[in-house]
């Protein structure tokens, strides 16, 4: 049994700690709060840039004239996984659950007979994904000198992307994040990029015809890569509201475990501290009846 002196310090380095997790908690809290806004003030417009380029796409259709971005190369062999993951831990399983997602898409292509390469974008999901999948990175993207997230930083990304596909690096690229839900909830999401996926607003369609000039073929080749780049920016953003919420969530747990393991010390030291006082009390007693 730890004698007194070490339940108080054990008590007090608990107490130190219960401070720090509830400050982590305030200000997790705080950059939510900007995260989210952020995030949720980008689906309009994202949603709709979507909508517009599956209404270009599908009146393009499978012509040979299609640009390359939606076309695709005409293979599936050769996989890019950007897993886009935080710069820092102590959020829960946020980090943990993307790498875990693509992680099992990688298995699962490998076990297909695909090629897979893989471009890590925030420090926690290269050292998730080093150990199993090292040998399959071909690049990685460090936001760790990034105080706020701008568009700049996802065209930087998808530059990458782009050039490495022109290169005929890869056939299919698929990015990992986790859309934003709430504190306590956000959802690993996996989304294609390359080629492009679109679905056409039908509502929009029937309601509205539009006369494109030049043409369809040369508007998608103009707005396809910035296609690339707005679901770039738009992820980003979700990670960045998702890991605020999963570390308020983390911190508000690790506080209040604090708090119960403090008053679990606090029981043992008292009674720690009246068994001392007892057999002092007992050995005062027996020596004065000895005499």
């Amino acid at each position: 049994m730890p004698n007194l002196k070490d339940l108080k310090n054990r008590i007090a380095s608990v107490k130190n700690t219960r401070k720090i997790t509830k400050a982590m908690q305030m200000v997790a809290a705080a950059k939510l709060r900007r995260a989210q806004e952020a995030a949720e003030q980008s689906r309009p417009y994202t949603a709709r840039f979507n909508a517009v380029l599956g209404g270009l796409a599908a009146s393009v259709g499978g012509s040979d004239s299609a640009p390359k971005l939606l076309s695709g190369t005409g293979s599936d062999q050769v996989h890019l996984l950007v897993v886009m993951t935080a710069e820092r831990g102590l959020c829960g399983g946020f980090n943990g659950n993307i790498s875990k997602l693509a992680r099992a898409k990688a298995q699962e292509l490998v076990a297909q007979g695909k090629t897979v390469k893989i471009l890590t974008v925030g420090k926690k999901g290269r050292d998730a994904i080093r150990r199993d999948l090292g040998d399959l990175f071909v690049g990685h993207v460090d936001l760790s000198d990034v105080k706020r997230l701008g568009y700049d930083n996802a065209q930087g990304i998808a530059q990458d992307i782009l050039s490495r596909f022109d290169a005929g690096e890869f056939d299919v690229a698929t990015i990992f994040y986790a859309k934003f839900v709430n504190v306590v909830t956000q959802i690993p999401t996996a989304q294609q990029v390359i080629p492009a996926a679109y679905e056409a607003d039908e509502e929009a369609g029937a309601a509205t015809l539009y006369d494109y000039e030049p043409s369809e073929e040369a508007i998608l080749a103009d707005l396809l890569p910035r296609g690339v780049a707005t679901q770039i920016f738009s992820a980003l953003l979700e990670n960045a509201a998702s890991e605020q919420g999963a570390r308020m969530s983390a911190m508000d747990n690790a506080t209040r475990n604090a708090g119960e393991m403090i008053d679990k010390l606090t029981i043992q030291y008292n009674r720690s501290r009246q068994a001392v006082i007892t057999n002092e009390l007992i050995e005062i007693i027996s020596g004065a009846e000895a005499l």
